[in-house]
């Protein structure tokens, strides 16, 4: 059940050092499939990761009220198919560098990238690493069908259907990440905190708009998310680069263009709430 760290490890190679395996430890992930994937390193040793055993609860039983509202809100996602709302959530639905820092360009009011901010661009890939791994005892234990293969139908973004078809729904990995690294960037770029949460919010939304994943799965990522970040603000590294990007991202700031760009226009008109 490793189709979202599959995603990571093909499309977030750590920007400042090799690939490599990591050791097992408890049950952050299924160490017949995570742990023999090649992944670059995160801040975190793998017995540092929170427990999403033990800070969830299973996911919504069958014919319970929680459960009622995960399909409520699948309904409701799914009127938006063929608006700009699903388009985002196709692009959403890509969980690589750059794609990802891109997403939250708009909010931070900055461009995100390799050469314009080394420093955040590097702390974004390393720390998505344990965001990442910090779901995967949750989701190896519960394997819980994703919403569009319990209804027989398509997601917005079907290249890749064939992984999530037998990875865990529960936690969604998207949302987690998406969470944890709003919560970052708000602490990198306080002026423009509330833009992005709520972007980081609806890169998490993104996932049911897409059928994807259940509104439960999506919420419980963002808990693994909280959590995940608060373990990293532990670690003296993840501290000292975050500092680093805080000032790289000050730096960029004095030099930005003004004015809303037409992309980010875009953007905002695509994720207002139907």
């Amino acid at each position: 059940m490793f189709a979202a760290l599959a995603l990571l490890a093909a499309g977030s190679a750590s920007q400042s050092a090799p690939a490599q395996d990591q050791p097992a430890s408890g049950s952050a992930a299924n160490p017949t499939a995570v742990d023999k994937m090649k992944l670059p390193p995160g801040y975190l040793p793998r017995e540092a990761l929170p427990d999403s055993l033990a800070l969830l609860p299973p996911p919504p039983a069958k014919g319970s009220a929680a459960m009622q509202r995960d399909e409520e809100a699948r309904k409701a996602a799914d009127k938006l198919r063929g608006t700009p709302r699903y388009a985002r959530a196709a692009s959403d639905a890509v969980i690589g560098f750059p794609q990802i820092p891109d997403d939250f360009a708009c909010a931070m009011g900055i461009p995100i990238g390799k050469e314009a901010t080394p420093k955040l661009y590097a702390l974004m890939g390393r720390m998505l690493i344990d965001v990442g791994l910090s779901t995967y005892g949750a989701k190896n234990k519960y394997n819980r069908t994703r919403p569009f293969v319990a209804h027989k139908a398509a997601t917005c973004y079907p290249k890749d259907e064939a992984l999530l078809r037998n990875d865990g729904s529960y936690p969604s990995g998207h949302s987690a990440v998406g969470w944890g690294l709003a919560l970052v960037l708000a602490e990198v770029n306080p002026d423009r905190a509330d833009a992005i949460v709520q972007r980081g919010r609806d890169f998490g939304q993104s996932r049911v708009v897409c059928d994807a994943h259940w509104q439960s799965d999506v919420d419980a990522g963002r808990v693994i998310a909280a959590a995940t970040v608060a373990r990293l603000h532990g670690d003296a590294a993840f501290r000292a680069d975050l500092d680093a990007a805080r000032a790289e991202v000050a730096a960029a700031r004095q030099t930005a263009a003004t004015g809303e760009s037409p992309a980010c226009a875009a953007e905002a008109a695509s994720l207002k709430l139907p």
